[in-house]
């Protein structure tokens, strides 16, 4: 029997929020790619979409988990993420992803009293976390951090897998199937540069006193670490695709 070729559901919020090095992976083993850019219009045919896919990606962004009434698309997204558990389809969200997987649960997201993420973090487990067959692996690794919010609220489908070193959640599973990141596991230092060097407010000072040309060669410096990383991550998403197609097929 022929298994069908994966294809992945990719929610994405803004145009300098891309797949990065998930897609990359995707991409390099064949791995169908079927992308909503959300902001731009909802697709009327999303139902249709998320039955023929075998994994579903929610990307980051710089809007808010619960800012529904300003971006309309959120509301539908968070509905995909429950569907999607329903029906058993492998899902991975990343930073507003991660945070709207948390609030699809019934959980809830609040802006860091801590402050902003400054660029990377290390992978910090939980117990639970050392026994996760994605991240066991990555304990000590260094994640991309560059975000304001924070889920404050579990869900109580929710197991905490790592830590921030603020304490804030890092990484989490939600239900059976899905997998929620606080960082950017897709993000090296060209996309990270898109949201801070390269913008022109990257000349004003922040109100918050991050120095964004610091953490940007930080992030720079930490290239191929943070590749060596996270690429595991996006053929081990790209095997659970498999398998539901393989199922499915």
């Amino acid at each position: 029997m022929t298994i069908p070729t994966p294809r992945i559901l990719v929610i994405q919020h803004e145009e300098n929020c891309p797949s990065g090095l998930l897609g990359e992976v995707w991409d390099e083993r064949g791995v169908e790619v079927d992308l909503i850019r959300a902001w731009e219009e909802w697709p009327q045919d999303v139902d249709e979409r998320l039955a023929a896919c075998d994994g579903l990606l929610v990307l980051g962004g710089e809007m808010g988990a619960h800012d529904d009434e300003q971006h309309a698309w959120l509301t539908p997204t968070k509905e995909l993420i429950r569907r999607a558990e329903e029906a058993a389809v492998p899902q991975l969200g990343t930073c507003l992803g991660h945070q709207l997987m948390a609030v699809a649960h019934g959980g809830r997201v609040a802006v860091n009293p801590n402050g902003h993420a400054t660029g990377l973090a290390p992978v910090a487990l939980t117990p639970a976390g050392g026994s996760d067959p994605v991240l066991a692996p990555r304990a000590g690794d260094p994640l991309v951090m560059w975000n304001n919010d924070v889920v404050v609220d579990l869900p109580d489908n929710a197991t905490v897998l790592a830590h921030n070193p603020d304490g804030t959640l890092q990484a989490a599973r939600f239900g059976r199937h899905g997998l929620g990141i606080q960082g950017h596991p897709e993000a090296g230092p060209r996309i990270f540069n898109a949201w801070t060097i390269d913008k022109p407010s990257a000349e004003q000072a922040r109100e918050d006193g991050i120095d964004v040309r610091e953490a940007a060669s930080r992030v720079a410096a930490a290239e191929g670490r943070l590749r060596a990383a996270w690429e595991p991550l996006a053929h081990w998403f790209a095997d659970q695709a498999q398998a539901h197609a393989a199922a499915r097929g």
